[in-house]
């Protein structure tokens, strides 16, 4: 059978929740919530007043990890201290309980079966501390990867800071400094993204489930300082057990939005950087179906 995969054109807080519960899967034991807490100067990282209803309704703690860029990129999030200040200064810490899961070593690091680039996966070790995992992406573009999504959450947002760096560097190095001067062949890159997924979504297997938020639409990331505006409309609300058709109904639903002025500038991105690619490899890899129903709500 073809993956489920639910969508609604209204977005709210309310209705993240209601996709979340058209799943039928309740989430068990202690829940895992990853998502983006943004870069500070981002305008566009979704705040936490959006994701509270559905992080309340897991009673779940928002997790993130540090990042492999420092200031020299426009990031604040690369060490624990200040990245735990950015947290606070975004309303994150006040409003959840909130983990850095790579705030003290050393690395928790998982094999990687059948790896297209990496052998092992590098992640934040307090993540053995959760029963299951909500990803909540918010769907956007991406300046390296093309776009980003629910499987840019399982790879770069699970990996440490030497965990994104081996990512960044095509299995090279996980040296968070050397790693900036390996530049991994762009395909190469998004293999290594839908390796170190795969080990996620193995861990959790069966506890685990994934919303993309189609909202402020720019061609940047969240984890871009300055990034550019929103260039397209607002789209939807996706949720899905498989993180592959999730991703994939998303890109599809860029192609369709034929009328949005602002589609072609996104598609540029996204094709240029070849961003496809790693729903091909995650598919390839077997831990998601690029085929998929969706079902409007």
């Amino acid at each position: 059978m073809k993956p489920t995969v639910f969508f609604s054109r209204e977005i709210t807080p309310e209705k993240v929740v209601e996709l979340y519960r058209a799943l039928g899967i309740v989430l068990p034991g202690k829940v895992a919530v990853k998502l983006h807490s943004g870069e500070k100067g981002n305008q566009n990282f979704l705040r936490p007043d959006f994701w509270r209803p559905m992080v309340e309704a897991v009673n779940g703690t928002v997790v993130e990890c540090n990042t492999a860029y420092g200031k020299a990129f426009g990031g604040e999030r690369d060490y624990t201290e200040q990245h735990w200040k950015l947290m606070e200064y975004h309303g994150w810490s006040q409003a959840f309980q909130v983990d850095l899961m790579d705030a003290e070593g050393p690395d928790l690091i998982w094999p990687v079966e059948n790896g297209k680039v990496l052998h092992e996966n590098h992640v934040g070790k307090h993540i053995v501390n959760y029963d299951s995992m909500l990803v909540l992406a918010h769907f956007k573009g991406h300046p390296m990867g093309g776009y980003g999504g629910a499987l840019k959450q399982l790879s770069i947002g699970c990996a440490s800071r030497e965990g994104k760096a081996l990512i960044h560097s095509g299995g090279v190095s996980s040296d968070n400094v050397k790693a900036w001067d390996v530049h991994a062949e762009q395909d190469r890159f998004l293999e290594a993204m839908a390796d170190a997924a795969s080990t996620v979504v193995r861990r959790f297997d069966g506890k685990i489930a994934f919303i993309n938020v189609m909202k402020n639409l720019s061609v940047d990331c969240d984890c871009c300082g300055v990034a550019e505006d929103p260039c397209m409309k607002d789209i939807g609300i996706l949720a899905s057990l498989d993180p592959v058709a999730i991703d994939q109904a998303c890109i599809d639903l860029v192609y369709a939005a034929k009328d949005d002025p602002g589609q072609a500038h996104f598609l540029e991105r996204v094709e240029s950087r070849h961003g496809v690619h790693t729903i091909e490899a995650a598919a390839d890899l077997g831990f998601g179906s690029r085929e998929y129903e969706l079902i409007e709500l």
